[in-house]
């Protein structure tokens, strides 16, 4: 029997924008992806007081292994006196919080400038998912 598994295709981008490290995601966060995805995400949560902005719009796909990724690098962030901010630019990642029960657990934001600019609105936008 031929073995066709498909790879999942999920990289990064890091840059620092004034102190905050930009992490933009691309690809699928699932299994085969998170070994690679989680040293890069433990080595910038290591320091002390880490700010650090997730950008998961060019993410595709997330599944159980990618969500508890997210989870455990906001407990590294939280355990070190940081700050976590997401964004999730479309419903589907909220839809999927709320599937969870996390719906609360993430700072969220529809855009990267508005969480350079540490606007928090996971309030509105989760009010407006149905």
């Amino acid at each position: 029997m031929a073995d066709n598994h498909t790879r999942s295709v999920a990289y990064h981008t890091t840059r620092t924008d004034h102190g905050t490290t930009v992490v933009t995601l691309h690809g699928e966060l699932d299994l085969l992806a998170i070994p690679v995805l989680s040293t890069v995400l433990d080595s910038l949560t290591a320091g002390a007081e880490p700010d650090l902005v997730l950008d998961l719009g060019p993410v595709s796909f997330i599944d159980c292994s990618g969500l508890s990724l997210l989870c455990r690098v906001r407990s590294r962030v939280r355990s070190r006196i940081g700050r976590l901010r997401l964004v999730a630019p479309d419903g589907s990642f909220l839809r999927l919080l709320r599937c969870t029960g996390l719906v609360g657990a993430f700072e969220l934001y529809p855009g990267l400038p508005e969480a350079l600019a540490g606007k928090d609105l996971a309030g509105p936008a989760s009010a407006a998912v149905a």
